[in-house]
Order: structure tokens, then C-alpha cells, then sequence
């Protein structure tokens, strides 16, 4: 029998293409099903593991620690939906409008935020909140607002504040690229033409440009409603969950729980709970933002 010469040819491609989808599998599916296996057993990370049934999941939500990073977490998210998609959303507003000057340059430095470290954003702010010698209070002294000086990063009614803005610092600028990137599929004829009939700037972003990128602002929202959940780093740096537990949020208690207290076991069912929590208020949002008002 002649083999086809076609035939390797179209096993490589094949090969190639479903290689992502492996990827995908191997590195997010398959860990979710060791974790919600693992996450019925007590189990410190060695060979002995007791079987706990759903006891894992019966403790966290008796967890007080759990509701307060729940909390934590809630308020955090949505200081990031105002704050990131907010200010990027006001700020793509602005860049539409025709005085607007710079705006690429604009763009650009708003953006350079994102592929700095998390980590080295976290100790920069660290200095900046820093109660002795931080630039923040410095500035305050210098314009004599001594009143206005806090422990930024030690008084526990402000610190979820507190962290939040450098984490809505270094991001504003990738939602604001994604906006900008819709407008720009705007058609140009249709703004043309609202112009000619008199319609100022502000009556065009919210008559036309707010309604024809509305699908692309309710993926920002749930972006940033998937990636608040998964904040650890700047957290972790500037105050590890502190001071007592009014920082802490679940990714940082997940942590914890499981590399400092070696509860494996009951930090896999905490994981498992922080995926089912993300996807319901991500869904949520999808199901509460729709979108028929505008189609």
C-alpha cells in the first residue's frame, strides 16, 4: 500500500494545534481534579492522608477567619471594578475627545505600569506608605497638611484602601488599552455624522460610543471580578495580611493555610470554594450587566 506523502505533513499540523489544548488541560483541568480530590482528606502533604468525606468544606464555613477574607476580598473587588475599570472607562471617554492631545503617548505611559513586577510595585509602595520616612507623609508635612498623616499600612480601617490603590495604579492602564481598542473599531461615519448634527463630544460617548462598546466594558468588569480574586502578590508584600487579619484576603489565607500551617488537605477545599465563588460572581455579573438595553 502507497503511503501518503500528505499524511506526516498533516499529523504535525494536527499535532501543533492540539498542543494548547493539552497545555490548557494538563496545567488548569487536571490540577482542579487533583484539588477537589485532595481536598477530602486531612492531609499535610506526605504519604498519610485520612479520608474526611465533605468535613473540609463543613469547617470553612464555620471559618471566621474565611468570612473575613471573604469580606475582604468582596470590598477589594469592587474597589478594583471602580477604580481600574472606572478610571480607565474616564479615561477612554477623554481620549475620544478631540482636544484631547498626546493620546498615544498617553496611552503608552498609562500602560508601562503593567509589566512591572508585582512584587516590585509592592515594595515601591511599601516606601511610599512608609510611616517614618514615607513619601506620602513627607509630601503631607511639606504642604502642611501634618492632620492628613496616617499609618497607612498599619491602622487596620484603612489598609484595604490602602492596598488597593497601588493594584489599581498598575493596572488602570490595560483596561484602558482594551477600551481604547474597541472605540477604535467604532465606525468613523457614524461619529462623523452625530458631529454634523450637532452632537458634542460628551453626547457622542454616551449615545454611541458607551452603547458600541458595552460588550467590551462587561469582559473588563468580569476580568477584573476573576483576576481581585486572585490577588496575592502586592498584598503579601506590603502586609502580609495585616496588621491582625484586616488585610487578609482568601488568596493570602489560601496560601497560609496551606505552605505555613501544612493543611493541605483544607487549603485544596478552600481552593476549591475560591474557583466556585469567582465563577458565580463572575456569571453573576455576566447574568446582572446583560446587555439588551443597547442591542
Amino acid at each position: 500500500m502507497r503511503k501518503n506523502p500528505l499524511q506526516p505533513k498533516g499529523w504535525k499540523i494536527g499535532t501543533v494545534l492540539l498542543l494548547p489544548v493539552g497545555v490548557y488541560i494538563f496545567m488548569v483541568i487536571i490540577p482542579i481534579f487533583f484539588a477537589a480530590y485532595y481536598s477530602l482528606f486531612k492531609w499535610s502533604g506526605g504519604k498519610s492522608m485520612t479520608f474526611l468525606g465533605m468535613q473540609n468544606y463543613l469547617d470553612i464555613l464555620r471559618d471566621d477567619t474565611f468570612w473575613l477574607s471573604f469580606r475582604n476580598t468582596a470590598v477589594f473587588t469592587l474597589l478594583m471594578v471602580v477604580g481600574q475599570v472606572g478610571i480607565a472607562f474616564v479615561f477612554t471617554l477623554f481620549f475620544t475627545m478631540k482636544w484631547m492631545k498626546w493620546t498615544e503617548f498617553h496611552r503608552r505611559v498609562m500602560f508601562i505600569t503593567n509589566i512591572i513586577s508585582a512584587v516590585v510595585i509592592g515594595l515601591l509602595w511599601q516606601i511610599i506608605y512608609s510611616n517614618q520616612a514615607g513619601i506620602l507623609n513627607e509630601f503631607l508635612r511639606a504642604i502642611g497638611r501634618e492632620d492628613w498623616i496616617r499609618p497607612w499600612l498599619d491602622d487596620p480601617k484603612i489598609v484595604l484602601f490602602s492596598v488597593a490603590v497601588p493594584v489599581i495604579w498598575q493596572f488602570v492602564g490595560y483596561y484602558l488599552v482594551i477600551m481604547t481598542s474597541a472605540i477604535a473599531s467604532v465606525p468613523k461615519d457614524i461619529l462623523e455624522m452625530a458631529e454634523v448634527d450637532g452632537a458634542s463630544g460628551w453626547k457622542r460617548s454616551i449615545y454611541i460610543t458607551i452603547p458600541m462598546i458595552y460588550d467590551t466594558l462587561k469582559v473588563c468588569i468580569m476580568i477584573c471580578i476573576a483576576g481581585s480574586f486572585k490577588t496575592f502578590d502586592h498584598i503579601s508584600v506590603m502586609t502580609g495580611g495585616g496588621p491582625g487579619n484586616s488585610s487578609m484576603v482568601l488568596s493570602l489565607y489560601n496560601y497560609d493555610v496551606s505552605f505555613s500551617m501544612m493543611k493541605m488537605g483544607y487549603g485544596c477545599a478552600l481552593a476549591v470554594m475560591i474557583l466556585v465563588i469567582s465563577l458565580l460572581l463572575t456569571l453573576g455579573s455576566r447574568l446582572l450587566l446583560g446587555g439588551k438595553r443597547y442591542e
